[in-house]
């Protein structure tokens, strides 16, 4: 399979609102589990049902959107693997091909950012594809799930909303796929984007964006390569982990590093044992904010880390670089297409 990198360049758009054109629209929504689907049981833990309650949501917006409910998965979100993220991006390019204006996806949050950035990288669809979940199950006090639900249907019936990438509704806020992130385990308010907040809101029945990313990347895909590991580096750190990993069948890793990119230098022996085999080694930071760059010139440093052969992804967490570099190796990216592809967060 030839690699093949679609770049989409779009323009800063200032506050624009909306809330749905008077045609009707028809929105697809992909229900798969986590939190929104479960109910707390007699003893107070939270466990997933044979039937998901959103399949019995009223439709408040009758005679302006049509929903089209399918229920691909009833996975907790830690049961999310790539490959579902690959069968939903097939589902949606399909339903597409038969006139859906617009896709919502329910989803658990533990993994939903994996799945909305996976989504936004291989999907080359305009249409609005919005991605939501909740904090709280279904029966507990004070639960979000149907009012994202809601807010992420108004957002894929905007017409604003196309050509703007993957979203993640929750919480009456509008994110991108690319840089929101889960930044607290329990809050109804944990979807955050670090350094640049929300491109958008909603209110009432108003859908308003502030801004939209300006260049998009369209990676397609038609499998997954097994094997892209994610670590995190720590004080102390030796060569044990690398070594581990050298005697796996390893197709790529990915590494949270310390401050701006550095490793305890007992790593890199280990790291260098995986860039002899050719594996590909990413390097981001492991702080909530800022970018991994090569800054620092001593052993272990990310000026020495680069000279090795590591690639620095600028400005994405470790899971999304996890992400990108499993999207590169399964389009059969050249060594220097991939290095490129994943050292630019920008797309």
């Amino acid at each position: 399979m030839m690699s093949k990198i679609i770049i989409i360049v779009k323009y800063f758009n200032l506050k624009s609102n909306a809330i749905w054109s008077e045609k009707m629209k028809t929105i697809l929504v992909l229900h798969t589990g986590g939190t929104i689907a479960m109910s707390e049981g007699e003893n107070g833990a939270i466990i997933p049902g044979e039937q998901n309650p959103l399949n019995s949501f009223n439709n408040p917006f009758t005679g302006k959107i049509k929903l089209d409910i399918r229920n691909p998965f009833n996975l907790p979100s830690p049961h999310m693997r790539p490959q579902e993220m690959l069968t939903l991006r097939n589902k949606i390019i399909e339903a597409e091909s038969e006139g859906i204006d617009g896709v919502v996806i329910t989803h658990g949050t533990d993994t939903l950012e994996e799945t909305a950035y996976f989504l936004d990288l291989t999907l080359p669809s305009e249409i609005p594809v919005v991605v939501t979940g909740a904090m709280r199950s279904a029966n507990e006090i004070g639960s979000d799930g149907l009012h994202n639900f809601q807010t992420a249907i108004q957002t894929a019936a905007s017409d604003e909303a196309h050509g703007k990438g993957v979203l993640v509704v929750m919480n009456d806020e509008i994110h991108t796929a690319r840089f929101v992130t889960k930044t607290h385990t329990t809050n109804v308010a944990t979807f955050r984007t670090p350094t640049f907040g929300p491109v958008g809101s909603i209110s009432k029945e108003r859908v308003t964006f502030f801004s939209k990313l300006i260049r998009q990347t369209y990676v397609p895909i038609d499998h997954i390569v097994d094997n892209v590991y994610l670590l995190k580096a720590f004080a102390g750190m030796g060569p044990e982990l690398f070594k581990a990993l050298v005697k796996q069948n390893i197709s790529g890793v990915v590494i949270e590093a310390l401050g701006a990119g550095n490793l305890p230098p007992a790593t890199l022996p280990g790291l260098q044992a995986l860039l002899d085999q050719n594996v590909p080694v990413v390097i981001v930071s492991r702080c909530f904010n800022g970018t991994a760059e090569s800054v620092y010139d001593y052993a272990g440093g990310g000026v020495r880390l680069e000279q090795m052969g590591a690639i620095f992804c600028h400005g994405l967490n470790g899971q999304k670089a996890r992400i990108k570099l499993l999207v590169g190796l399964s389009a059969d990216m050249s060594s220097n297409d991939l290095a490129s592809f994943v050292s630019d967060a920008v797309s």
